[in-house]
């Protein structure tokens, strides 16, 4: 039996991890048989937004300002008169912050998707809502559909928000809690989100990250040359960049061949800074920018190793692709990587110590020489190695095996 879903993101699809965990699922869903819709927030300029392989009819924006300042215009939909809040407060694109929102913008914010999400529910009448991140939009599904079963995808950023934000943090517990079923990437988020809503652990499903393995896979000609990297991520001192830049440096006196190549972008000074920066260090490093996923897996092919410094992360699927395009691959030592993906990797990947955190993700700066010395020993035996290993067993990162854990939930819940 199957049935008709109605997938939730408050951000831009395609562009951040919860976007790409969407496009998956509902790819891998329509191979199933499900009817689905979708409803996103973007600005107003992308009039077009891509869901999986969903039709425009079946893709349900709420327009949010192009950028900040922009007055309302008139798009279909009502258009809030700030940037889409983003999940993370530095997003690859130019976004709001949820702790710099006022009273007025979040209430407009409230209304809009209460009033859109209604107006959905009724015209497409689904089984089963599944929304992704345990934040605001996540907390107001049963006020307007109290009646159909609803999941929720956490993405970790929602617990980050919480303490960012703890003004909003007892309405999205409140909210959130009445959801009938929550799905997390890793082990210890389960524990995370079960404190944090006041809900029974089994009520939560570890599903793990998925990657696309029609698109990552190992290229068919000569090895990828040996001096070159891959960082993936957003221009943000939370990725850690300043310090792989600064590593990066000094690999390259000693190594001339060296590049850095980065596929990514920012907004706002934090990034404006970082880009740079980067500029200056050309051809040193090489700036692709925002990248789609065809592109992203050829340039991973292309690299010998990609690293990520990041002091925070759920479970980094990037470094799953990067692997399954046979990248070596070098990380900080993060739970997610520790638990799901370094028993996979073996020898083909150097772990690198966490500095001391003062909060989620801002490093103590007395560890920072170490931490900057410790990430350039560990490229530089990334790039050095010479050993063989058999092509890692990513099967239970595949979209297949995700979505039919999820699918197993959807099941259950409109039988």
């Amino acid at each position: 039996m199957t049935g008709r879903i109605l997938h939730l993101l408050s951000q831009r699809p395609s562009r951040t991890g919860s976007g790409v965990t969407l496009d998956s699922l509902v790819r891998q869903a329509a191979r199933a048989g499900w009817e689905q819709q979708a409803i996103v927030g973007v600005p107003a300029t992308e009039t077009r937004p891509v869901v999986g392989n969903l039709d425009a009819p079946a893709i349900h924006p709420v327009f949010f300002a192009s950028a900040a300042g922009q007055p309302p215009g008139a798009p279909p939909e009502p258009l809030l008169d700030f940037p889409v809040p983003g999940m993370s407060d530095v997003m690859p694109y130019a976004s709001s912050v949820w702790s710099a929102l006022n009273p007025r913008q979040l209430t407009d914010y409230r209304r809009v998707w209460r009033d859109h999400l209604r107006r959905v529910v009724t015209e497409f009448q689904p089984d089963l809502i599944h929304a992704n991140h345990v934040w605001l939009l996540s907390s107001l599904v049963k006020d307007v559909a109290a009646d159909r079963p609803a999941v929720v995808t956490c993405h970790a950023t929602g617990l980050r928000q919480m303490e960012l934000c703890s003004g909003l943090r007892n309405e999205v517990v409140t909210g959130c809690r009445r959801l009938d079923r929550f799905f997390v990437l890793r082990r210890d988020h389960q524990d995370q989100l079960a404190d944090a809503l006041g809900i029974a652990p089994d009520r939560i499903t570890v599903t793990g990250v998925g990657y696309r393995d029609d698109l990552f896979f190992p290229g068919k000609g000569p090895a990828a040359p040996g001096g070159h990297l891959l960082y993936i991520g957003k221009y943000s001192e939370a990725k850690g960049l300043p310090w792989l830049l600064n590593a990066v440096e000094a690999l390259g006196v000693s190594r001339p061949d060296l590049r850095l190549h980065v596929a990514g972008s920012g907004a706002g000074p934090e990034a404006d800074r970082l880009r740079a920066r980067m500029q200056d260090m050309a051809p040193l490093v090489v700036l692709h920018g925002q990248i789609d996923q065809p592109a992203l897996a050829d340039l991973m092919r292309r690299c010998a190793v990609c690293v990520l410094p990041s002091f925070y992360e759920g479970v980094p699927l990037v470094l799953v692709e990067a692997a399954a395009c046979g990248c070596r691959i070098v990380s900080t030592a993060l739970p997610g990587v520790i638990e799901q993906i370094a028993p996979r990797l073996g020898a083909t990947m150097e772990l690198v110590p966490l500095p001391r955190l003062a909060g989620i993700d801002t490093p103590i700066a007395a560890d920072l020489p170490r931490f900057t010395r410790d990430l350039t020993a560990a490229l530089d035996r990334a790039l050095a190695w010479k050993g063989k290993a058999a092509p890692p067993d990513l099967e239970p990162f595949t979209w297949s095996a995700v979505f039919g854990r999820v699918e197993k939930i959807w099941r259950e819940l409109i039988a």
